[in-house]
């Protein structure tokens, strides 16, 4: 796998000093209230699984699995809910956890999902941003770090369901994905 890493961009090093400053932040903010977080699948589950254990707040996880882009490296535009939450989250503070954030396409989409189910909040925490690709006028709440516009995998995110595995991120080759 590594003859397919142009670079790497997070080590496991970084990666874990920005889930701890992100656990920090957002055991702050949700001290006293019914915290929530909700991972997207498959994406962040190296990152949420982390990012639980560095929260020091009582909270609950559930999951989303939702799709946009169908093997490729670009979004279709069009997102399904693959796995739907398990509980009602009326009157919850819902932490929406993503591995990342690139067109804002889904996640915008899935915040406004949420809203209708009348929480008591929702926010946003990606571990990687790429704000040169927004598409839709949403912001996180909590960033774990910006990226450059590059195709990047490891620690959850894939391509072609590929790379998950790797303990970092790094920039895929684009011979690898036709880039």
């Amino acid at each position: 796998m590594m003859e397919d890493i142009q670079s790497v961009l997070l080590d496991q090093q970084q990666l874990e000093n920005i889930v701890k400053e992100l656990g920090e932040r957002i055991t702050r903010d949700y001290q006293n209230k019914d915290l929530l977080v909700v991972g997207v699948l498959k994406g962040s589950f190296m990152f949420i699984a982390d990012l639980m254990r560095a929260i020091k707040a009582p909270c609950r996880v559930d999951f989303m699995a939702v799709s946009s882009y169908n093997n490729g490296s670009k979004s279709s535009g069009v997102v399904r809910i693959i796995k739907d939450l398990d509980k009602p989250i009326e009157g919850l503070d819902v932490l929406l956890v993503e591995d990342i954030l690139d067109s804002g396409m889904t996640l915008s989409y899935l915040v406004e999902n949420l809203k209708a189910r009348r929480p008591a909040s929702v926010r946003i925490c990606t571990l990687l941003d790429k704000p040169e690709r927004r598409k839709m006028p949403i912001q996180p709440d909590y960033t774990g770090a910006q990226v450059p516009d590059e195709f990047v995998v490891g620690y959850g995110l894939d391509f072609a369901e590929k790379y998950r595995n790797l303990p970092y991120v790094g920039i895929l080759k684009p011979s690898v994905y036709g880039g």
